[in-house]
């Protein structure tokens, strides 16, 4: 396996030549990933046999790939969990402590970090980036005008300095303004006028739309965009990361989807989604792509409340399956996802994994997919899963941190999880802010007895709390999880809203 130690100021053209001797390029497959966007784990029905939503296109996948049962988002909510997924870092070691990007907020993502897709390109791989990209745009600022930014100017850096060569998508959520489309460093219309929409489901903020933008076909805009992409004829092989609009807010199912679920539009939606998962897999086979095709299908957190969850739950579907909470919570729904990978012929159809996970462990997969040794200042939350794929290796994640949209942590490590917050940490009950004044400072809970997260065990098992606790702090103190040399000290006892030496 080779390694790089280089400085990330070099020209892209140095990095090539370092990966000169990696695997030859016919060995390589494609890579496609796709992020839906507050999709719950309960609602692919692959993942849960009481599902009222059948996807079946999702499920084929699964059928034919990996399926991993315990698996997580770096966040309960979007914006970090997408900088883990490219960077292989989870996001609050770098600005972005809780929430998410706002409209016309910078790139979180620093400058000269290896991404993913950087990482990619100096393999071998055309890049592409084809959807949401939500981890902010580096916008031009207006001189005057209401509007902060000047859509006339190019966006410098673009999406493309992070590792594509193409990129084609909207800034952030179908509900966050600007609604812009933005291919490579520019927005393909300005725009002309001020849409909103107040609809129970369809809801979108007031917020400037470009000449050329509709809401309800930027979805299908963005499967066709990624057709388009994977039947173009190259010499080398290809990734396409594929982050969805949906489906998150606002939540509008086509014609032929429409009603079709029994249940509401959210589930309509969701089989919407599954309709478009099955085309792409049919241009796969149509373009003769799909035996050197690997491909990724995973949601960046829990379903979302709004898709009207308790409506849902009265009819006997349960977005979060038997896992307490949902988007944006510290509890088990608001952080475990689908995840499915699939690669005929190389990892065993309908596998089925159980070893803890995060999205954060793409970077090192697909370095290891290609012989490539991530440098020491990058990935540093990331463990390849081919041990878990193929089965040859010990998978090396020791722990897993959870993050609230409020900020909070939890730490998973074997059976049992810490959660450092007395609620949610989201916006379920006990909602963060608001919780009980005899709430617990601190939850503890074994998962494999209690998978619901309802006994709290952390004045039964302080030495089960202390182990964990312990764990945390030296996992944020040292700049990274995975085996390296610490990334700069963090005073770990002045993070924000944390009380590391609470009394139980």
């Amino acid at each position: 396996m080779k390694s790089f130690k280089v400085p990330f100021s070099l020209p892209l053209f140095l990095l090539v030549v370092v990966f000169s001797c990696q695997k030859k390029e016919e060995t390589k497959p494609n890579i496609i990933y796709i992020l839906a966007d507050d999709l719950g784990i309960g609602d692919v029905s692959a993942f849960n046999d009481s599902s009222l939503i059948k996807t079946t296109n999702i499920d084929r996948l699964a059928i034919e790939g990996v399926r991993f049962t315990d698996a997580h988002s770096g966040s309960a909510v979007c914006t970090p969990t997408r900088y883990g997924i490219l960077t292989g870092r989870y996001s609050w070691r770098g600005v972005l402590k809780k929430g998410v990007t706002w409209s016309y907020d910078t790139c979180i993502v620093e400058p000269g970090r290896l991404t993913v897709g950087t990482l990619l390109q100096t393999a071998g791989y055309e890049t592409a980036s084809i959807g949401k990209w939500h981890l902010g745009m580096n916008w031009a600022a207006a001189d005057t005008g209401n509007i902060p930014v000047d859509f006339s100017q190019k966006l410098n850096p673009s999406p493309n300095s992070y590792g594509f060569d193409y990129f084609f998508g909207i800034p952030a959520s179908l509900d966050i303004p600007p609604y812009v489309y933005v291919e490579n460093d520019e927005v393909t219309a300005l725009p002309n006028r001020m849409t909103q929409d107040t609809s129970a489901f369809g809801w979108w903020r007031l917020g400037p739309t470009g000449s050329d933008f509709t809401h309800q076909e930027v979805l299908p805009t963005f499967f066709e965009k990624a057709r388009s992409f994977i039947s173009q004829k190259r010499d080398k092989p290809f990734f396409l990361y594929l982050p969805l609009s949906a489906p998150h807010t606002p939540i509008l199912p086509d014609e032929n989807n429409e009603g079709q679920s029994g249940l509401n539009e959210y589930a309509d939606f969701v089989l919407m989604i599954d309709g478009l998962v099955g085309q792409l897999m049919n241009e796969l086979e149509k373009q003769g792509l799909e035996s050197n095709t690997m491909i990724v299908f995973a949601s960046d957190n829990g379903c979302a409340p709004y898709a009207d969850v308790e409506g849902l739950e009265e009819k006997g579907h349960r977005p979060s399956m038997n896992y307490r909470g949902y988007k944006a919570d510290i509890y088990e729904g608001g952080h475990r996802i689908p995840l499915i990978i699939k690669w005929n012929g190389h990892f065993e159809a309908g596998k089925v994994v159980d070893a803890t996970n995060c999205l954060t462990d793409f970077m090192a997969t697909v370095a290891d997919l290609n012989g490539v040794k991530i440098p020491e200042n990058a990935a540093e939350d990331s463990f390849s899963l081919l041990p878990l794929l193929t089965g040859q290796e010990e998978f090396l994640r020791r722990n897993t941190i959870h993050h609230s949209v409020d900020g909070n942590f939890a730490i998973r490590h074997g059976d049992w999880k810490l959660i450092m917050a007395p609620g949610s940490g989201g916006w379920s009950y006990p909602r963060a802010g608001k919780e009980p004044k005899d709430a617990p400072k601190a939850q503890l809970f074994n998962l494999k007895s209690d998978p619901g997260e309802r006994e709290n065990l952390v004045e039964k098992e302080k030495e089960q709390y202390e182990f964990l606790r312990t764990q945390l702090m030296q996992v944020i103190k040292n700049g990274r999880s995975n085996d390296g040399p610490a990334q700069g000290y963090v005073n770990v006892e002045n993070w924000p809203g944390m009380n590391w030496t609470m009394e139980l």
